[in-house]
């Protein structure tokens, strides 16, 4: 959580005149149902938000060390965190994952309301155990217990030792995000969002059955992918804590160009081939029953989340959106076999 917040006060300059989450609903990876309503919120509301996002990655990470109360109220403010980051984007696993460490805030004593009471249940036996160690009547530990106890320390000198190049890492002006140290890959460094895009742009694929690509009256179809922002009126998906891979790195695409992602040609080429793998990650395949397309193009578009009570709402689209160009020209499957062979891809064919 930590290095989370530093990354974001050393990157982008909208972290600290507190306007992120102006975007951050609407150009985030795969944005759901909640983000597009989120996203209108109020100007007061955003504020709030990135202040208290500050607030919980800077500096009650630092309540671990004030007492059992101040870690309890930790657990607390971080477990709420996260459960508004699960409802509000679908950031895959990462926050179900980022809720586990802070159950550890929790001991017997605020665990305990969830198990049996009375002489038999579990939280007035730990009790019991506490009187006993307290008062030093507590029988001497056993040999089992001991190679445990020399098992912990060990593991805690091996994780402080590692740690070492990750708080320099936090604490270097030059913070790197999610990056592993060492082989063992135990310790690592971690960030996200450090800087927000401002516009959200999508790539989106389209084939046509026409044997010239460039001839006006060609029809061009679109691909659906599972769950990112494609079809105007689809609505928004919700599927945290599950992973479209492929939807997410259509994302990073989409604001880099297919030069910096040459699997988008590659993926492309096995659409050209009605390849039975790649289609099977998306939802909809404009050709299905069909011959093949005879080419694939990529276009860019620019999305934003349409006006509530609008004309676009009315009509029942979640985006409205705006051609910015062309992404990657057509391309058709014997086009792409020397570009297949200079990066030793398996050559495809027209199933």
């Amino acid at each position: 959580m930590l290095g989370a917040g530093l990354i974001k006060i050393r990157g982008d300059r909208c972290w600290w005149d507190l306007t992120c989450m102006d975007f951050h609903y609407e150009t985030q990876p795969v944005p759901n149902p909640l983000a597009y309503y989120l996203h209108r919120s109020p100007w007061w509301f955003h504020r709030f938000e990135t202040l208290s996002n500050h607030f919980l990655e800077l500096l009650v990470p630092f309540f671990l060390f004030l007492g059992r109360r101040m870690c309890i109220v930790h657990g607390v403010l971080q477990i709420l965190f996260q459960v508004v980051l699960i409802i509000s984007g679908n950031l895959s696993f990462l926050n179900w994952l980022t809720i586990v460490p802070s159950l550890a805030c929790f001991d017997d004593a605020a665990l305990g309301f969830l198990f049996p009471s009375g002489p038999q249940g579990l939280k007035d036996r730990v009790l019991k155990i506490q009187r006993m160690e307290a008062q030093g009547i507590w029988p001497a530990p056993r040999y089992g217990c001991v190679v445990r106890r020399l098992v912990n320390l060990s593991l805690g000198v091996l994780v402080a030792w590692l740690s070492v190049p990750v708080v320099l890492n936090l604490l270097s002006s030059k913070q790197v995000m999610n990056t592993s140290f060492s082989p063992l890959r135990i310790v690592n460094t971690y960030g996200a969002f450090g800087s927000i895009t401002k516009e959200r742009t999508e790539v989106i694929l389209q084939g046509t059955a026409s044997p010239n690509a460039s001839a006006p009256d060609a029809v061009w179809e679109d691909y659906e992918f599972k769950c990112k922002p494609g079809d105007p009126w689809r609505r928004p998906c919700l599927i945290s804590p599950y992973h479209y891979r492929l939807d997410w790195l259509m994302w990073f695409a989409a604001f880099q160009t297919y030069e910096q992602n040459e699997w988008i040609i590659h993926l492309a080429g096995k659409l050209l081939a009605s390849n039975a793998e790649a289609l099977s990650l998306l939802a909809l395949n404009p050709f299905e029953g069909r011959a093949p397309p005879r080419w694939i193009r990529g276009e860019h578009y620019r999305y934003r989340f349409s006006l509530p009570g609008g004309k676009h709402a009315t009509e029942g689209k979640w985006w409205a959106r705006k051609r910015i160009g062309p992404y990657f020209p057509p391309l058709r499957l014997k086009d792409l076999k020397d570009y297949f062979k200079a990066r030793k891809w398996p050559l495809l064919e027209p199933v």
